[in-house]
């Protein structure tokens, strides 16, 4: 059933349908079945798929376009993210029931954070859908069938770049005079502190496939981000947050392109 939910269009229609499993999921068995490869992501009939490049860019937040523009990236965001989630919990199998369920306690967090920015998306006059968007997260998911790939690219690469990005765009927003920047601010406040455990439960799958099939988790996980990224080196790193979501101060060190403190 939990693929129906990751395939399923219509957004009320998947939170229902995932609400019914998470209200069973202790009685479920995730860890048997069949799994197949999704060839499309579930918002490609609802949205425009272009090249990142294509993608409005977010600058600015004068007025209710400029707003939109923002929301609707982070709520494509959160939306690609509770199929990621649901997609660990439906693809890996054979796995310890914890595995299971911190996947699905993700995937309901990432409905809760869609429902906010969205309602905030809709206060501007636009909705989900109304600005193209690009698809590079399902692409990752496409690439990363493994456990190891998986737990290393999504939630240690995509999500903890999100605890950088939140940062900045809370900074950035901090500036702003707009009554509703605040609205936003406390809303993304929310979600970056609810998303270092998300890159935690990552964290420690990852570390966990690591010592089964005795890796060192450092340097694997460099090989892998190299292999994804020619350019993974970053300018600016959320340190605090990074480090509570299980990521050493070497490998803050090796991942910055700037000396940090740490």
């Amino acid at each position: 059933m939990i693929n129906k939910v990751i395939e399923c269009s219509d957004i009320n229609k998947k939170f229902e349908m995932f609400y019914e499993i998470w209200k069973n999921k202790d009685k479920i068995d995730f860890s048997k079945g069949e799994v197949k490869v999704f060839t499309k992501p579930s918002f490609a009939s609802f949205c425009k798929i272009v090249p990142p490049s294509k993608v409005p860019r977010r600058r600015g937040f004068e007025t209710n376009e400029k707003k939109a523009v923002l929301l609707h990236a982070i709520v494509h965001i959160e939306y690609s993210a509770i199929d990621l989630a649901l997609d660990a919990v439906y693809r890996f199998k054979n796995m310890p029931k914890e595995f299971y369920l911190d996947w699905l306690e993700v995937a309901e967090d990432e409905i809760r954070h869609f429902k906010m920015i969205n309602s905030l998306l809709e206060k501007t006059g636009y909705k989900y859908g109304d600005f193209p968007v690009h698809d590079s997260l399902f692409e990752a998911a496409l690439k990363t069938q493994d456990l190891l790939s998986r737990m290393a690219i999504i939630p240690r690469w995509y999500e903890a770049n999100g605890l950088d990005a939140n940062e900045k765009i809370i900074n950035r927003l901090q500036k702003s005079k707009d009554p509703f920047a605040k609205e936003v601010i406390e809303a993304l406040k929310i979600i970056l502190k609810e998303e270092i455990p998300h890159v935690s439960k990552g964290d420690k799958w990852f570390k966990w496939e690591c010592k089964r099939k005795n890796l060192d988790p450092i340097s694997t996980y460099f090989e892998i981000v190299d292999n994804f990224f020619k350019d993974w080196k970053k300018k600016d790193i959320n340190v605090k947050a990074r480090l509570k979501a299980g990521f050493s101060c070497d490998e803050l060190k090796i991942l910055s392109k700037s000396k940090i403190e740490c």
